[in-house]
């Protein structure tokens, strides 16, 4: 498959990305170092925010600029004190969640080197 003419959206489609978004937030809530960083109770906010912002930078409607404008991921990140420790336990919890999904070798490796320049990108101590 020519990952150049195909988005990674149109390769997994919305459900693939809903499941592994979803498999993440089962992950964080499991890593406490993570899960306080959510004092809400429930992580379906956070979950549906990720699954637009996902569908969105993968190639898919742009439902989450609509809804909440520019990304500006470091921004809105800058709240946390996000070191390489806490970079580690959140791909982590990415990379368990990206493997509970049946996808191609090229979009695996696509989505993962995605993932790692975005955390490296949050780094902010």
């Amino acid at each position: 498959m020519n990952t150049h003419n195909t988005s990674i959206y149109e390769s997994l489609g919305e459900e693939k990305i809903k499941s592994m978004v979803h498999h993440f937030y089962q992950n964080v809530a499991l890593t406490p170092a993570l899960r306080k960083l959510y004092p809400d109770e429930d992580l379906a906010p956070a979950e549906e925010r990720l699954f637009m912002f996902l569908i969105h930078v993968f190639g898919g409607p742009h439902t989450y600029l609509e809804k909440r404008g520019h990304p500006m991921l470091r921004r809105r990140h800058f709240q946390w004190a996000i070191d390489e420790n806490l970079r580690n336990l959140w791909l982590d919890c990415m990379f368990q969640a990206i493997d509970k999904i049946e996808i191609e070798t090229d979009i695996r490796e696509a989505l993962m080197n995605y993932f790692i320049k975005v955390a490296n990108h949050m780094i902010n101590q």
